[in-house]
């Protein structure tokens, strides 16, 4: 196509605007292209739960038509771009056309010319002989004294005068006649070279126009084979329905299970932390007393007022650890990945692509190739580490508590990694490496998969402060 564009430009430069606009289809074309890559990285990271040769058929009608948008207008523009070198031959033939019937104009008119001139030729040398025979031509005193009668005189005088004129048309007319020559001969050179140039530009416009073809037909036979592929893929996805909505039951199930499981630990979490400030409490109380009654002995013994140090004991009941019982010191998570952070899929309710029900993502999904470190985003301690075996939708699992930060519960959730750095009851550090990304469980693609939970709901990953 680029070598066709390159053709017609040479041949035609009254076309300059069209191929310039064109230029810039064509950058739109590559501009959609990239636009419908963007999707389809998106709609991989939505497909998550589905069978994956469910998804791949999905994928490929999805990318079917998105190639069909394409095809269409390479279609179109392949189309146009034929009938502009078809509108080039046509010229270049009519000019050729009409430079060759010039041609056989000029050719005729030197025949012509030439004949003209060598009768005007013969003409002058008859005049020429003529006059030679004759002798100079006597003056018309001469004349007059050398003819018997004024009737010889005037006919004699006459008769010079025509053979003068006679000679001087003939003369100018074979001049004219050379110059009309000179001049068709010229234009016969010129022309004869501007035949050969035509004749050129019209075998470039043949193979241009050849070319054209050739690309419009092969855009048309894939843009009816793609129309093939889009039936087909849609003919697969509508005989395997119950399939499909098993899978997005199956999809609920994983993440009841998960979100049960992240209550259970947050409730345990909660537990433990309620009997902590309970013990801490009884613990300040048992020491408040103790202290209390060894105060009162040590006044009863000398004397003194035995409230005069009730304030202190106030004060060291006051001073009991409330403390959450953190297990994290950090009150700010990183991502899971490096930045800058590119997010394929949202947090939050989205249509699930191929039945068109609503479901929860729960996490956020971010670009990030396969084999990539993902790091604990904060401190804490590794609840669950499952292989993907029997682990539906999320692969393998990484589950990190984090304990109490700023009196919230927080948990975090790493899936489909393809494999681990850590294993359950490991305590981890913030940026500590806890696996590599991957793609198991249904998934198509590598990706981060990344979730929040905050008092046992989810939040939103990417409002958090060090996003």
């Amino acid at each position: 196509m680029k070598r066709l564009l390159a053709v017609l430009l040479a041949l035609v430069l009254s076309m300059t605007g069209a191929l310039a606009a064109s230029a810039d289809e064509r950058d739109e074309l590559r501009d959609q292209i990239a636009e419908n890559e963007a999707q389809m990285e998106e709609l991989e990271s939505q497909l998550e739960g589905v069978d994956s040769s469910l998804q791949d058929t999905y994928i490929k009608l999805q990318n079917t038509r998105n190639q069909l948008v394409v095809a269409r207008e390479e279609l179109r523009l392949a189309q146009e771009a034929l009938e502009a070198a078809v509108r080039v031959q046509e010229e270049i033939a009519a000019r050729l056309e009409y430079a060759q019937n010039e041609l056989e104009t000029i050719n005729t008119e030197i025949v012509d010319t030439k004949a003209q001139i060598e009768e005007s030729q013969t003409s002058l040398g008859e005049l020429a002989r003529t006059t030679y025979q004759a002798g100079v031509s006597p003056s018309p005193a001469v004349l007059m004294l050398s003819t018997a009668s004024t009737g010889d005189f005037i006919s004699q005088y006459s008769a010079m005068e025509s053979a003068v004129r006679s000679q001087t048309s003939s003369l100018a007319e074979f001049t004219d006649l050379d110059a009309v020559l000179r001049n068709a001969e010229a234009r016969q050179v010129a022309v004869a070279e501007k035949i050969t140039e035509l004749k050129a530009e019209a075998d470039d416009a043949v193979v241009a126009a050849d070319e054209a073809r050739v690309v419009a037909d092969d855009r048309k036979r894939e843009l009816d084979t793609l129309a093939v592929q889009q039936q087909n893929y849609a003919a697969q996805l509508e005989s395997s329905k119950a399939d499909i909505e098993a899978s997005q039951v199956k999809i609920e199930s994983d993440n009841d299970e998960m979100r049960a499981e992240i209550r259970r630990i947050d409730a345990e979490e909660a537990e433990k932390q309620r009997k902590a400030e309970e013990a801490a409490k009884k613990k300040a109380e048992a020491e408040a007393k103790k202290k209390a009654e060894a105060e009162a002995k040590a006044n009863s013994s000398s004397g003194s007022p035995s409230g005069s140090s009730s304030s202190s004991g106030s004060s060291s009941s006051g001073s009991s650890g409330s403390s959450s019982g953190s297990s994290s010191g950090s009150a700010i998570f990183v991502p899971p990945v490096p930045k800058p952070l590119y997010v394929t899929s949202a947090y939050g309710f989205r249509v699930y692509p191929i039945t068109g029900g609503w479901f929860m993502h729960n996490g956020v999904d971010l670009r990030s190739a396969c084999g990539n470190p993902q790091y604990a985003t904060a401190s804490g301690t590794v609840t669950a580490v499952r292989g993907a075996v029997g682990n539906g939708t999320h692969g393998n699992q990484v589950m990190i508590n984090h304990g109490s930060i700023n009196g919230n519960r927080y948990q975090t959730v790493h899936n489909h990694l393809s494999r681990f750095a850590v294993s359950v009851g490991d305590t981890v550090k913030q940026g500590q490496v806890i696996g590599y990304t991957g793609a198991t469980g249904n998934v198509t693609g590598c990706h981060v998969h990344y979730e929040v939970w905050k008092n046992g709901s989810s939040i939103n990953p990417m409002n958090l402060a060090g996003f």
